[in-house]
C-alpha cells in the first residue's frame, strides 16, 4: 500500500474513533439524565420541602472502577434548572417530570 494511502487511513480510524467516543459519552449522560430524574421522582422531591440527599452527589476522591456520571449529570441538571439544589445540599425537581421528553 503506498504511505499516503496508509496516513489518510490511519488518520480516517482516529477521527472515527473520536467521533464514536463522544456519542458514547452523550448517549451515557442522557441515560444518568433519565435515571436521576427517576430516582427523584420515585422518592417523591418534587419542591424544596420534600428535598432528598443524593449519595452520588459528591464526586469521590479515590476513583475505582468505571467512570461515574451522575455527579457531573446532577450538576447538568441543576445549571438548566430541570434539578432544584437547597442550601443544605439536597436535590428536588424544579419541573413536572412528565413535561420532560427524556423522563419516561
Amino acid at each position: 500500500m503506498n504511505e499516503t494511502v496508509e496516513i489518510v487511513v490511519g488518520v480516517g480510524v482516529l477521527v472515527a474513533v473520536y467521533i464514536l467516543t463522544r456519542h458514547f459519552h452523550s448517549w451515557r449522560f442522557s441515560r444518568t439524565y433519565v435515571l436521576i430524574i427517576n430516582d427523584l421522582k420515585k422518592k417523591g422531591a418534587v419542591n424544596p420541602a420534600s428535598a432528598v440527599e443524593l449519595p452520588y452527589a459528591k464526586k469521590k476522591m479515590l476513583r475505582i472502577g468505571t467512570r461515574d456520571y451522575r455527579p457531573k449529570a446532577l450538576e447538568h441538571l441543576a445549571m438548566k434548572q430541570i434539578v432544584g439544589v437547597t442550601a443544605t445540599g439536597r436535590y428536588y425537581l424544579v419541573v413536572n417530570p412528565e413535561d420532560l421528553p427524556m423522563a419516561q
